[in-house]
């Protein structure tokens, strides 16, 4: 059971090379970093350990182009500002061998011991009972399915929210209490309640049938 990383970059150099180098000591079978036109150091640290994709910026768009590439039998889409622990391929593989399973995610941990991680954390477990969740919590699948579902809807935002809902109705999915540690950085750079406006005003409005495209103006990407 071979498992393809995949994870999509735009000037990443402050992240990607200690996740590679952790993902390359746990055994990854094959690493693939889908570059949307970083202009920092990222594919040079990243050509050190993995198989560069270049693409056009857009997140939905990189991972679909390294995922046409992937040699492997199970998908795993990570976003750089993340770390899995030592065991957690091992236990995808393990989970993957069920063919009753089309894929899963991890149980998200963020990072910091202080009020805002821990409520961060609740909230992600909360939603995720309610079977939502999203690309920080290193979303994977059979090849077969991501192939047969089409890939990510080329959406400048929300594209892995979509693909998990579509991911969740093909089949039985794995909520791994494996953890996957996400970084503070969004929140402690936008500050705590502006993060949470966003998320819930973005949400709703989604919900509300706002086009994503007129939702990515609401977002602000952090590096």
């Amino acid at each position: 059971m071979r498992i393809s990383i995949i994870i999509p970059v735009l000037n990443e150099e402050t992240t990607i090379g200690s996740l590679l180098g952790a993902l390359d000591d746990s055994g990854a079978d094959e690493l693939l970093v889908a570059d949307g036109g970083s202009v920092d150091r990222t594919v040079e640290i990243a050509s050190c350990h993995a198989r560069v994709v270049r693409t056009s910026t857009g997140r939905a768009v990189q991972m679909n182009a390294a995922a046409q590439s992937a040699t492997g039998d199970v998908l795993l889409f990570l976003h750089a500002d993340v770390r899995l622990g030592a065991a957690a391929l091992d236990v995808v593989r393990k989970v993957m061998a069920d063919g009753s399973f089309v894929g899963g995610n991890f149980d998200i941990r963020y990072d910091g011991k202080d009020w805002a991680a821990t409520a961060f954390t609740q909230i992600n477990r909360w939603r995720r009972r309610c079977g939502i969740f999203y690309g920080d919590s290193g979303i994977f699948c059979r090849r077969s399915v991501f192939d047969s579902l089409g890939g990510f809807v080329s959406w400048p935002i929300l594209e892995d929210y979509e693909f998990a809902r579509r991911l969740r109705r093909v089949g039985k999915l794995a909520y791994l209490t494996e953890p996957i540690w996400v970084s503070d950085r969004r929140w402690r750079t936008n500050g705590l309640l502006a993060t949470m406006a966003s998320w819930f005003f973005i949400q709703s409005l989604y919900y509300a049938g706002v086009p994503p495209k007129h939702l990515a103006r609401l977002y602000r990407h952090i590096r």
